[in-house]
Parts: structure tokens; sequence; C-alpha cells
């Protein structure tokens, strides 16, 4: 079976910590075994005891990383075998050394440093994290530090070379079930190597009243960065998927999709100047709501956007096969 990435360790059993992770988004608790159905009955979660939905031995295996030989039993075990690794304080190497042959590991974590931390390794993360604390504040804060997404990105300001009406296409609206404020939005662009920060509908106009789970996000052939290092064309995106939301410093969060609309509408193409030297482009609709984000959060609107104006880009080197980043010799224009 499918094995979930975030647990909550409710051992011994206390309700309140159980509410707390429930409530916080864990997707299973990891209980004193016979307590299956009191967790069940607070919600719907995976139980991970013997009398749960995973058991120890069967779907997973259980040790401390307090020697060589702890990493080196996992190291040499079936690929596909997942591990709960209780890591020894301040030992970081053992768990780099599993991410890089690929082991699926969740290493329980007790604090939201230790959550960063984990989520952190070799730039990739950990398979999974089982949270552990008896205080249901300690799950929350926890919980919170794994919806602040690992996936902080680089962005850079552009200058726009040109802003030219393109008449009738596609465009796709991302509805998310997050209330997105501020300067904060999707990646999106033309191509891989160059994604723009274009904002949430969350600030009001003359014209329709704010929509702050919502990015009028681009044409849909777009790319849009998701959780995870990878990208997705924006007419992929479905209730369910993860997006990235990031603000103007790059902090990265994931939200998930609720609705996507994808209705003909006016658009531009605008190309924008990186301190590369290379030059990146995106198509968005052409109205006063959508909005790309410049330096220091201002975030303009397409309508009044001139050649000369700065906005802000995440860079990185062509090149995707279904989302993943590939080296390959690749061109796109």
């Amino acid at each position: 079976m499918s094995v979930p990435r975030i647990w909550a360790r409710i051992v011994p059993w206390d309700k309140e910590a159980a509410v707390s992770a429930v409530e916080s988004g864990v997707e299973a608790l990891w209980l004193p075994d016979g307590f299956a159905e009191l967790a069940r009955a607070l919600g719907r979660v995976t139980t991970v005891c013997g009398d749960g939905d995973i058991r120890e031995g069967t779907d997973f295996r259980v040790t401390r990383m307090e020697r060589k030989e702890d990493e080196e039993r996992i190291a040499g075990s079936p690929a596909d075998a997942v591990w709960v690794v209780f890591p020894a304080e301040g030992e970081i190497i053992p768990l780099e050394n599993l991410v890089a042959l690929g082991r699926r590991i969740l290493v329980v974590a007790k604090s939201p440093r230790e959550v960063a931390l984990y989520r952190g390794v070799l730039e990739r993360g950990v398979y999974g994290l089982v949270l552990d604390s008896p205080d249901p504040t300690g799950i929350r804060a926890m919980a919170e530090a794994c919806r602040t997404c690992a996936d902080e990105v680089s962005l850079v300001p552009a200058r726009v070379t040109e802003v030219v009406s393109l008449g009738m296409g596609d465009r796709v609206c991302v509805d998310t079930c997050t209330w997105i404020e501020g300067s904060r939005g999707l990646l999106v662009g033309n191509s891989s190597a160059g994604l723009f920060l274009v904002c949430a509908e969350n600030v009001p106009n003359p014209y329709v009243l704010p929509r702050p789970f919502r990015v009028n996000a681009g044409a849909v052939h777009s790319y849009c960065r998701v959780p995870g290092g990878r990208t997705a064309y924006l007419s992929d995106l479905a209730a369910g998927a993860g997006v990235l939301v990031v603000d103007e410093k790059g902090g990265g969060e994931i939200a998930y999709v609720g609705r996507v609309k994808v209705e003909r509408r006016p658009l531009l193409l605008l190309r924008a100047a990186a301190p590369s030297g290379d030059e990146h482009s995106i198509v968005l609709q052409n109205a006063e709501t959508i909005r790309l984000v410049g330096p220091g959060g201002v975030a303009t609107s397409v309508a009044r956007i001139r050649p000369g104006d700065e906005v802000l880009l995440m860079e990185e080197r062509a090149g995707r096969h279904f989302g993943v980043a590939v080296e390959e010799t690749i061109r796109e224009i």
C-alpha cells in the first residue's frame, strides 16, 4: 500500500494531541496497539499500529540510527522498503547517505527546527517525517513547518523588453484552497528556464471583487512550478494537485488546487531580459487584474507594465522530462 509521508507519533495515546494532528493535516497517526478505532473517530486518517491500516514489520521497519551498522542495514535492504528512523541528535551524514541512495526513510522530528533540517537533506529532503511531541501545540508547530515548503527559490529582477497583444487564446485560472495574501503567487512561464512570479488576485479593483485564492496564471501551454522542484503544465493541473506558492523573497508554501478554469480570453506576450543575459517570456490574459511581482514585492498590472520595468523571475537550466529537470541538449524559444 502507499505509505503516507507525514505521520504524528501519539505514544502514549493522548486524545488532544491526536486531534491537534488530525486538524493540522497530518496524514497518519502512529498509535499504541488497540487505539485505531479511537483515532478513526476523530476524522479520516490512516492509522499505524497492530490493529491499524499500516503495521510495523509488514509495511515498515523501525530503527535507531546509533551505529554505522544501522545505516548499513537500511542501505542493504530492498529499495522499496520503508523505514522509520530515530536519528542520533546532531547527526545528519547517515541520513544524507541514505537519501543519496534513494532509500525511503521517515525520520522522527521533535521540533520545527528538526522538520526544516530533515526536509533540506541534500536539497531533496527525506522521504517523510514522523512528528513526535506530547504537546498538541508542538504537533501544530511542526505541522506548520511541514507546510512551509523546503522548495525555496532564488528570484532575480528582469527588465521588460516587450509587451505585445496576441489576440484570443485559452488561459488558466488556478483556484487554490489557500488564502493567498500580499505579493505571493505562482511561478509561471513559457519555458522552465524562466518562470515569472504571477500574483494572486487579492487586491480590490474597479472591475471585480478580489479572489485571494486565485491566480490567473497564464496560457494553457505554460509551465508552473510545483513542489519537489518539478514543473507541470497549467493544462495538467486539476483539483487536488499541489502547487508552489511563492513570495517575493522566494519562500515557498504548498497549496492545493480546488478548481481550474480554462476560458478563452485576449492574451498578451511579455518578454524580459534577466541579469544572466538570457531573455524569458510569458503569455498572460490581457486584463487589469493580472499582476506581475517586481523587486520589493510591488505587484503591477500587465495593463500598466512597460518596457524598462522590472519583474521578478526564477532562472534555471532548461530541460524537463515529465516535469523533472534533466541534463540534455535542449533549446526552448
